[in-house]
């Protein structure tokens, strides 16, 4: 199968009509093999009975179902799941992503030999105030810490190999950095390209302004799982010898200068509170490093979703 477009969804019964429409023209256009794969993140609206009536007119439109809301990353992860297209793109359902887009993508990862390309809104129609400003900032700081040259970190669509999506996990609200995953994953090859962003044409955004500081909350999570994941007692461990030997040093000192100086009371210093309190945050960060060990090498599977319903899958 040429390609897998997995288009995650929340509440969009007035667009996936149209957008499985589209697609399904730009796939003939080229003479694709192709499936749609809509996850609908727990809807209350009519987006499954729409997707319902889609397959039964189209079979290469598939759904998933989730039995109740669990965000982007999880919508993501099952369909990388069930992807099996040797090219996956991934885009939003809201109309603002362009499947005339698809055929380029397509194109940089068969021919160009990236390993994912990602979209850029060099043009947006957002609110320059509210959205462009605090996502630049966002992509700015990504873009440095992660050492991954991209102007748009949170664009939806996306082209990957299909190797990719199947090496790799997305969890939590991790679906923003999918290309440091990726580059984690040892796939080096992530290209950019400018795609256009369209007006929103239904609906209204489901995303609000707290994203924004989930966004920088989750860029230190995934930096720090990154580098001490599979090996929390080297973070820990360290710091919590740095504390317990400034602790160590302290209480050498105060009990050196009692001895051959008796000039003092221990207790009436400061620096014998200070001592006890290093040796104290040091033995605990060495029992986080160690509780970190134990559970990075006895840990399950970390993604299960309540799955009510699936079509073509």
């Amino acid at each position: 199968m040429d390609i897998t477009i997995i288009v995650p969804l929340f509440n969009e019964d007035e667009s996936i009509g149209e957008l499985a429409a589209w697609i399904k023209r730009v796939m003939l256009a080229n003479n694709y093999s192709y499936e749609v794969i809509m996850v609908d993140d727990g809807s209350n609206d009519q987006s499954w009975k729409v997707i319902e009536e889609l397959n039964k007119q189209n079979n290469c439109i598939r759904g998933i179902k989730f039995q109740r809301n669990y965000g982007k990353s999880a919508a993501l992860n099952e369909g990388f799941k069930a992807a099996q297209g040797d090219v996956v793109i991934t885009m939003d359902a809201d109309m603002q992503d362009s499947p005339d887009e698809i055929p380029e993508l397509r194109k940089m990862i068969v021919e160009g030999g990236f390993d994912m390309v990602s979209g850029w809104k060099k043009v947006r129609y957002d609110n320059k105030l509210t959205k462009n400003l605090p996502s630049k900032l966002f992509n700015s700081t990504a873009s440095r810490v992660s050492g991954i040259k991209l102007h748009d970190f949170n664009c939806g669509l996306k082209a990957y190999k299909r190797k990719l999506i199947k090496s790799i996990e997305v969890y939590g609200e991790m679906h923003r950095y999918i290309p440091l995953l990726a580059k984690w994953a040892g796939f080096t090859k992530i290209g950019e390209k400018v795609v256009e962003h369209r007006p929103r044409k239904y609906g209204i955004t489901k995303f609000g302004w707290t994203r924004f500081i989930n966004g920088f909350l989750d860029l230190f999570s995934i930096m720090f799982i990154g580098k001490f994941g599979k090996r929390p007692m080297h973070f820990f461990g360290l710091w919590g010898s740095i504390v317990s030997f400034a602790g160590t040093c302290i209480w050498i000192y105060l009990f050196l200068a009692k001895i051959f100086f008796d000039q003092f009371n221990m207790t009436d210093r400061p620096l014998f509170y200070v001592g006890i309190i290093s040796l104290v945050i040091g033995t605990q960060l060495f029992l986080a490093g160690f509780l970190g060990e134990m559970i990075a090498r006895n840990s399950s599977d970390k993604n299960f979703y309540l799955i009510e319903e699936k079509i073509g899958i």
